[in-house]
């Protein structure tokens, strides 16, 4: 069985996530959602916020592709989770050449720490390049529609989360 691990804060979880777990899924069997706790960041929405949003969008999705797909929520290492959850491959999208320069950083890290672990980069769809978590909610915040960015459900919790 083919594991992968799809890593992010997800706060929150945006049509751009959505797309690349899609397409994640197809290349294992196992997809793990990893739910980043980091504090540091200050998150809008709990982990248990984010980690039910996720869930419910990924139910969908495995309805849709077959793949097993699970949350598990994390505030170890990265390198340290693939392991945890058994994943051969970690599965990152990309935007733009910034999210380039600094995934290529975290891959060196990670294969120092554990060369067994592969990392599979997926472009973001041309219809998704801008989302950003932090732009929907920066847009949510000050009134704008954030509907093209995020499902349904997301963006009712954006809508009450802000008032």
């Amino acid at each position: 069985m083919r594991i992968g691990l799809y890593p992010g804060t997800f706060d929150p979880i945006t049509l751009g996530h959505i797309d690349i777990i899609r397409r994640a899924s197809t290349l294992v069997d196992r997809l793990v959602i990893g739910v980043a706790i980091n504090r540091d960041k200050g998150p809008m929405f709990s982990l248990e916020e984010r980690v039910a949003m996720i869930e419910a969008e990924g139910a969908k999705l495995s309805a849709l592709t077959g793949t097993e797909i699970v949350v598990h929520p994390f505030e170890n290492l990265l390198i340290d989770c693939a392991r945890d959850v058994g994943a051969e491959i970690i599965l990152r999208g990309l935007r733009a050449v910034a999210d380039f320069e600094y995934e290529f950083q975290m891959v060196g890290m990670n294969r120092a720490l554990d060369a067994s672990i592969e990392t599979v980069f997926l472009m973001a769809d041309a219809n998704h390049q801008a989302i950003a978590s932090k732009l929907v909610k920066e847009i949510a915040r000050l009134g704008g529609d954030v509907s093209k960015f995020v499902t349904p459900a997301v963006n009712t919790a954006l809508k009450e989360r802000l008032g």
